[in-house]
């Protein structure tokens, strides 16, 4: 059993489980029918995701170089350190434990995507995690 990291609108991988989508914005063009049809998610769950602050200050001078990625990084932890982020993070490391599932973003680039970091974070709460884009 395991959380499997994805990039949503992806193909789905065999066994990944109910996708859930940990990103602030629904995916533009699409209606909520399609969400799951195009392999964006079955559910969304932007209590995962940055703030809609932390996005801006990302996307506002793209590319992030390896300083502004630091930034963020750290504001994202520090922004998944409070209790609602900890008590988010604790529950579904314990699902992982008896149930495949899958979360993700839009982002292209994994190791510049807050996935990366929701990933290394499922770690450090005791969940088994596998990368899978």
């Amino acid at each position: 059993m395991a959380i499997y990291i994805v990039r949503l609108g992806s193909p789905r991988g065999a066994g990944e489980g109910l996708r859930l989508g940990t990103v602030r914005h629904l995916p533009r063009g699409v209606r909520k029918a399609d969400y799951a049809k195009r392999d964006y998610f079955d559910a969304w769950l932007p209590e995962l995701a940055p703030s809609a602050k932390l996005v801006h200050a990302a996307m506002s001078k793209p590319p992030m170089d390896e300083a502004r990625w630091r930034r963020f990084a750290r504001s994202y932890r520090a922004e998944m350190n409070k209790p609602e982020g900890k008590r988010l993070l604790e529950v579904f490391a314990r699902l992982s434990e008896s149930a495949d599932f899958a979360m993700g973003c839009y982002c292209e680039d994994y190791s510049r995507c807050h996935r990366s970091l929701l990933a290394e974070l499922f770690l450090e709460h005791g969940a088994k995690v596998v990368v899978a884009g």
